[in-house]
């Protein structure tokens, strides 16, 4: 069992947060709570575990310069932090939303007194001044719902929310390419016909090229240089992973749920949401290898998939640069029997209760590692757990709701060193 720190940051409207957390070159934590206020955006934090304290560094409506046109404000960012030339890149998306039949839709009309929601800010901040910058902005008023940065070459590539356009801006000649939808019409459509969940990681490679999943299975390549996209010749349809209708909201689908690039091997390595399989995919080959499930043992015991209906983001090469930290559910069980969850949901959301379990993963060795439930000093766990950074020190950090002065938020959570085996004991 790990017992986990939990920090009040001071925003008592905080929501859950997806990606955005992440440790700078100065050591430092930086992390962004989400807002579903229609007039109030999501605040950006800095944690320095050298004071062991949490400082608000701004509202991302007011870093937009929007915080005086009375729109629907910047709530959300769904995007890690990149780093290049000193400077923290980010994007950030929409938190109000319409829900129809149990889904999430970009409000078409804005409620008297507001303006429609302007669009999602690509944005820097520099680690020394302390100062922001606006970049630019996505079009037709959508949000980024991913964001990757070529650190190599200072390119961002981004999918948009609710139609997932895929956007290339290159930060040099500071120009902004769309290259179109990338599933159908994305989160947008119609069930049962053109909706399409949209994939929430992109892959960057050692050359630049950028990947994308969809929710059918297919993944396409994009290359910055030429500006063109192609459909790779493989699929994630894999009987491993489970058979969906891509039509239907409530699962990612074929999609992988988060990828990374390693190095030493020439590859990525990527988690399905749902099943929680571990796959290679060498974009050279090209193939795609299942390696073994890393979703919780007790999860791999009951043969479940996982109860976050779209999976978790919380997976991330460590500092070492050859661990998986993977951030995952567990079942919960009352007099001998798991509590069952829903069939089925219309959103990314849990279904049901569960705990949180922290994973690593040793790349060379092939060594999975369940190191047990992340409870609370209270007694209480996080949950809704989306986002995972991993400190100097070892301790895992990342967002997850918890009970704060009798109302539930979401706000920072430190986790000690998993590597180390007193934190493993009980």
């Amino acid at each position: 069992m790990l017992t986990a720190k939990k920090y009040y940051s001071g925003f008592p409207h905080a929501h859950d947060t997806y990606n955005a957390i992440s440790k700078a070159s100065d050591g430092k934590i930086y992390y962004i709570l989400s807002s579903e206020l229609i007039d109030e955006g999501g605040k950006l934090y800095v944690y320095d575990p050298a004071s062991d304290e949490t400082t608000l560094l701004a509202d991302l409506t007011e870093i937009c310069g929007e915080a005086k046109q009375k729109a629907i404000a910047q709530g959300k960012s769904h995007t890690r932090f990149y780093e290049y030339e000193g400077k923290l890149y980010f994007s950030t998306h929409v938190g109000y939303y319409e829900m129809v039949e149990g889904m999430e839709r970009l409000p078409a009309q804005a409620p008297d007194g507001f303006a429609l929601y302007p669009g999602g800010h690509i944005l820097c901040y520099d680690l020394k001044s302390g100062a922001f910058e606006e970049l630019a902005i996505a079009p037709d008023g959508e949000g980024f719902v991913a964001m990757h940065m070529d650190v190599e070459r200072g390119q961002i590539f981004g999918i948009t929310w609710p139609t997932g356009l895929f956007l290339h801006y290159d930060l040099a000649r500071n120009e902004m390419h769309n290259m179109g939808p990338t599933s159908a019409r994305g989160e947008a459509g119609i069930p049962g016909e053109d909706f399409r969940v949209l994939c929430r990681s992109i892959l960057v490679d050692d050359g630049g090229k950028a990947y994308y999943s969809t929710a059918e299975g297919d993944v396409f390549c994009y290359d910055p240089q030429t500006k063109s996209l192609r459909m790779m010749p493989l699929d994630l349809r894999l009987d491993y992973f489970g058979k969906y209708d891509y039509t239907r909201p409530g699962s990612m689908g074929y999609n992988w749920r988060k990828i990374f690039w390693y190095a030493p091997e020439q590859v990525a390595y990527a988690v399905h949401g749902n099943s929680g399989y571990l796959f290679r995919l060498d974009p050279k080959r090209p193939a795609i290898e299942l390696v073994q499930r890393i979703s919780s043992e007790a999860s791999q015991k009951c043969g479940m998939f996982d109860q976050f209906s779209y999976g978790y983001l919380g997976f991330q090469l460590g500092p070492d640069g050859e661990t998986i930290y993977y951030l995952t559910g567990s079942p919960v069980f009352e007099n001998g029997n798991r509590v069952e969850g829903l069939s089925e949901i219309a959103k990314g959301g849990s279904k049901g209760q569960e705990y949180l379990h922290l994973i690593t993963y040793h790349i060379p060795s092939r060594s999975y590692r369940d190191h047990g439930p992340v409870f609370y000093a209270d007694g209480d766990w996080p949950s809704y757990v989306n986002a995972i950074a991993v400190g100097d020190d070892g301790a895992v950090y990342t967002l997850g709701r918890m009970q704060h002065d009798g109302a539930e938020i979401a706000d920072l959570i430190r986790i000690p060193d998993p590597l180390t085996e007193a934190n493993d004991e009980g």
